[in-house]
């Protein structure tokens, strides 16, 4: 650690800069750490603001970022008392995969799936980017914890910004942690620099300089010229590469996935894990009525001293795909956004302050104001396309506290015991609705032959199918086999392993969902009891799946309707010539990776049985077969 003597040297290059008030000065000086001051140093001398605030964890401090991105005109005041409306601009809707990339030093082996550029080449790009982009603007410094307060899962962050909607919405999303700065200087913290360079009407104009670059060895991340906050708010999922590096290293899981608890019969409360693509169904499914929520998005999984897996969030808020929440099919959520509280809409439309979203079961005004200024029916984009009243990608963003569902253990520093990992996709063709897998091996292998139909939570995206290991391949800093060794390694570890569930919502027929969108309940309720003994099931061979007579009963009584055994077996059909064209495309995926013997053995093992089932049974296998 560097001494407060080296640290009193940056408040004094700090002070010759004059872009500090005497206040954030003091700020630095009670926290006496020349790391951050060196940095804060190296910042204002790369980015020219005009003027540098240092902010704590008080109330007023972040009071200071809600009123400052109001008059910045970063947001804008809705009806409901608390809520504000963020638009970023028209060509910067999603996550960047393009430009966003890994800094490897030269000679780096490089896995085929990591979008990655040499370091020394990667900064001086990205550092001429940054260069005079905060030039007549305020610098913000944060800082935070990405998990609970004082917890040996959490890890310490901290961010500089232009960006007061950027800052904002990290004081929703994440604990503040400069008090812990404060009192142990930590040795090591991640670092984030961002900036939204020159804009125009509040909005990023040179979006082809858009670079959002990971610097894995220094463990920072720079992002430059862009607002929207998967590119932006560097905490979050870009944060989040750097954990999933650290996890590795250390031998726990920073994961994709909500953390809930499923609450059984006689009061029982079961926690598990899900991860899923975007808009393939996580937020709702942990948002479902009658559950508790710990997390939506970003877990770090631990062993404790039981040989359990622990589980916390590394968030404390939501930023949630907006698109189709309803009263009627997710009424919590819809309930969160319609009543008073702390929350930022983006990139909805907006309408005498009111805002409106695709899918909110409403009727839609025929113009407003939207991500592309004013806006009416039929207009269309710069590009020639037509401007939907809202975009698919609109989100919300809110502390997981306020939600009526919120879990009572939601701030444990020690976590919480997890029974189940599920893991979903947005399959129309080929997954059954839920299925166990056979054991924890074969679960790393269901969760990593993980393909989805794409949405568009990434640019370009929507209407393809993918491949994506645990839901997690875009934010994977190690090759896919390393990742999959790294999961059979962890489960090695376990006294207690999670049971490993697969789940898909989008299965079809002649272009027709085959469930309604609260079935999933049913199916959460049914890996509930499973896990706890309650259910015996059917094993197949892609793994178990429920008994008619146990998912007849759950869905009358927690849906209130018919579950015909015709409808059980549309669904539960196992399509084995299309699982094992897929599972042929996952071994020739593998073929170019070194994984683990127990993977490749659980790989073999799971083609020979479908090429069983294909002899005995053609080519689908129903569930009295």
């Amino acid at each position: 650690m560097k001494c407060n003597l080296e640290a009193v040297e940056y408040i004094e290059k700090l002070k010759q800069t004059g872009k500090l008030t005497s206040r954030s000065l003091q700020k630095l000086i009670l926290l006496g750490d020349a790391r951050v001051n060196e940095k804060i140093v190296n910042a204002i001398s790369l980015c020219k603001p005009e003027k540098v605030t240092v902010l704590t964890d008080s109330p007023k401090d972040a009071e200071y970022i809600r009123k400052l991105s109001l008059r910045n005109k970063e947001e804008h005041r809705l009806a409901i008392s608390g809520h504000t409306v963020h638009f970023d601009g028209y060509f910067d809707q999603a996550r960047d995969k393009n430009n966003t990339r890994y800094l490897l030093p030269e000679g780096m082996k490089r896995s085929s799936h990591l979008n990655a550029t040499d370091r020394e080449s990667g900064l001086k790009e990205i550092f001429g980017l940054f260069d005079g982009s905060m030039k007549g603007k305020e610098m913000l410094v944060m800082f935070f914890w990405l998990g609970p307060c004082g917890s040996e899962f959490s890890i310490p962050a901290m961010q500089i910004t232009d960006s007061a909607y950027v800052a904002h919405s990290e004081t929703i999303l994440f604990r503040p942690g400069y008090e812990f700065f404060r009192k142990t200087r930590p040795e090591k913290f991640f670092f984030f620099l961002h900036s939204a360079g020159k804009l125009e009407d509040g909005k990023t104009a040179e979006i082809d300089k858009r670079r959002i670059y990971i610097d894995l060895h220094g463990d920072s991340v720079y992002t430059v010229n862009n607002q929207y906050a998967g590119n932006s708010v560097g905490l979050k999922k870009l944060g989040f590469r750097l954990a999933i590096k650290k996890a590795v290293e250390e031998c726990w899981l920073a994961e994709h996935m909500f953390v809930m608890a499923v609450h059984g019969p006689n009061k029982r409360k079961t926690y598990f894990t899900g991860a899923f693509p975007s808009a393939c169904g996580k937020t709702s499914t942990a948002m479902l009525p009658g559950q508790t929520i710990i997390g939506d998005d970003i877990a770090y999984i631990r062993k404790g001293k039981d040989g359990t897996a622990y589980a916390v969030n590394a968030e404390q808020g939501i930023f949630g795909i907006i698109q189709d929440v309803n009263k009627k099919d997710d009424p919590i959520t819809h309930m969160a956004l319609t009543t008073p509280k702390e929350l930022i809409f983006s990139n909805v439309l907006v309408k005498d302050r009111k805002p409106y979203w695709i899918g909110m079961g409403e009727d839609i005004p025929e113009s407003g104001t939207n991500f592309i200024g004013k806006w009416h029916m039929g207009m269309k984009g710069p590009d020639g396309k037509p401007v939907p009243f809202a975009h698919p990608n609109a989100r919300y963003t809110l502390r997981i506290r306020e939600l009526e569902n919120a879990d009572t253990e939601i701030e444990n520093p020690d976590g919480v015991p997890v029974k189940g990992f599920i893991f979903g996709v947005r399959d129309p063709s080929t997954s059954v609705p839920v299925v166990q897998s056979l054991s924890w091996n074969h679960g790393v292998l269901l969760a990593s032959s993980m393909e989805s139909e794409t949405t568009s939570a990434t640019i370009g995206g929507g209407g393809n199918i993918d491949y994506n290991p645990m839901a997690n391949l875009d934010f994977l800093p190690v090759s896919v086999g390393t990742y999959v060794d790294h999961y059979i390694k962890f489960g090695k570890e376990l006294k207690n392993r999670p049971v490993i569930f697969s789940v898909n919502y989008f299965l079809k027929e002649n272009g027709q969902y085959l469930n309604g969108m609260l079935d999933k309940k049913v199916w959460l309720l049914w890996m509930e009891g499973r896990v706890n003994g309650d259910f015996d099931a059917i094993e197949t061979p892609i793994g178990f799946i429920p008994k008619y007579e146990d998912l007849s009963v759950l869905f009358k009584e927690h849906l209130g309707k018919d579950y015909t055994r015709d409808d059980y077996e549309k669904q539960f059909a196992i399509r084995v010539d299309m699982l094992l064209q897929k599972f042929s495309r996952i071994e020739k995926i593998f073929s170019n990776e070194c994984v683990c013997p127990e993977f490749i053995h659980e790989l073999v093992s799971q083609k020979a049985r479908l090429q069983e089932a294909e002899k005995l049974y053609g080519t689908v296998m129903h569930s009295k077969q």
